[in-house]
């Protein structure tokens, strides 16, 4: 009903006891097998997954699971890309579209920085079994009303981090802190279990980390 779950997005290093993460221990081998390939990076959004289903007469709207529950306001503020006849036009010959966004601006993001008002933020489109490219991506944000995550470029995963742990990018909204990053392979690959491999960057975890390093030397003074 709400077409297939988003996969889920891996934070890149494994984490201790005190779940601070641990760089250079990968959560999986395809990290490490592919930390020097090249990697196309979006900004990582803080808000809430949406998934919005087209059956080829109506939408449906739902969470990152099943059993999510979407704020009330948020649906309404959807109402305009809800139009079956939006989507009509955008997808004249396909009754199975899945389009995966952020739901994100105020009562969602603590602060509201992004926007003054809830909004959604594309950032996949799976048609049938076909998960469309980056250029497809943006064509579908725009022919349905919707923005599409900020593109940050492509690094490596070594590059990347580096990016975020020194806190080196901006995120695209001037009032905004950027959370992170997410990214994929430039080619789209799988894991033994089918799942696309997909990584998550988060400042955050840095910042911990860093914390932590300094609890240990002032207790070591």
């Amino acid at each position: 009903m709400f077409g297939p779950e988003y996969t889920k997005i891996q934070t890149l290093f494994k984490r201790d006891e005190r779940n601070v993460i641990v760089p250079g221990d990968w959560t999986t081998d395809e990290f490490e097998y592919l930390k020097d390939c090249p990697w196309r990076w979006t900004e990582k959004i803080d808000g809430t997954n949406i998934r919005l289903h087209w059956n080829g007469s109506t939408v449906t709207v739902g969470g990152r699971t099943n059993t999510a529950q979407i704020p009330t306001f948020l649906i309404a503020a959807l109402q305009p890309q809800l139009s079956p006849t939006v989507w009509t036009a955008a997808f004249p010959d396909s009754p199975d579209v899945t389009v995966y966004g952020e739901g994100y601006g105020p009562k969602i993001q603590r602060g509201g920085q992004y926007r003054n008002d809830p909004a959604v933020i594309l950032f996949d489109v799976r048609v049938g079994e076909w998960w469309l490219r980056t250029p497809d991506i943006a064509d579908v944000a725009f022919k349905l009303g919707f923005e599409m995550v900020p593109i940050v470029g492509v690094m490596s995963l070594a590059d990347a981090v580096t990016a975020v742990q020194s806190q080196a990018l901006e995120s695209a909204w001037p009032n905004a802190r950027i959370e992170g990053l997410v990214g994929k392979p430039v080619v789209d690959l799988f894991d033994r279990k089918g799942d696309r491999i997909i990584a998550k960057i988060k400042g955050k975890d840095f910042a911990d980390l860093e914390r932590r390093g300094q609890a240990a030397g002032a207790r070591s003074a």
